[in-house]
């Protein structure tokens, strides 16, 4: 049963310094590649920590709880472990799947309704407040027309990352 212990604390504390020590144990593996890629994150810390902890953790259950012996405990640890450490392959690719959406760029503020802060006068910049993603972005603006503080304006193009020409909005 010791040995089964052993491989189960062997895992958490190989889980744990890979938290601690981030990608630096992650580059011993680097070498090891079957067919460019076939094995690609399956041999990944949290994989190979999540397998032997398992397989040691389970194996040692069997042991105490069954008289099925240490050949009977590596084949009900094994599968255990290799199901985790499959759990462990899948959670760790949807998390590094980001696909939360793409970073606003400048055309998504086309069309986009704000307001002025700084006046905006016919031959110059004044500034506004519009809404980009949800949070409020200030940027210098032009228009072809004097604006008022206050007034509710929509971009029609921009101009440059901090820049836009809005058009007032007739109601």
């Amino acid at each position: 049963m010791a040995w089964f212990l052993g491989l189960g604390i062997a895992g958490v504390v190989l889980l744990v310094l890979s938290f601690v020590l981030e990608g630096v144990l992650e580059g011993l593996l680097d070498g090891i590649s079957v067919v460019d890629g076939l094995l690609d994150g399956l041999l990944s810390l949290p994989v190979i920590a999540g397998f032997l902890s398992m397989l040691g953790f389970s194996g040692a259950i069997v042991l105490g709880t069954t008289g099925l012996g240490a050949v009977g405990a590596t084949v009900i640890g094994v599968p255990a472990g290799v199901l985790t450490g499959w759990f462990a392959y899948r959670l760790s690719r949807a998390l590094m799947r980001d696909y939360s959406g793409a970073a606003p760029r400048d055309d998504d503020l086309i069309g986009v309704s704000g307001s002025v802060v700084t006046a905006i006068p016919a031959d110059g910049y004044g500034e506004v407040l519009v809404r980009l993603a949800g949070q409020p972005v200030k940027l210098a603006a032009k228009s072809p027309v004097a604006v008022a503080r206050g007034a509710e304006v929509w971009v029609e193009q921009t101009l440059s990352q901090s820049a836009v020409s809005v058009r007032p909005v007739e109601r």
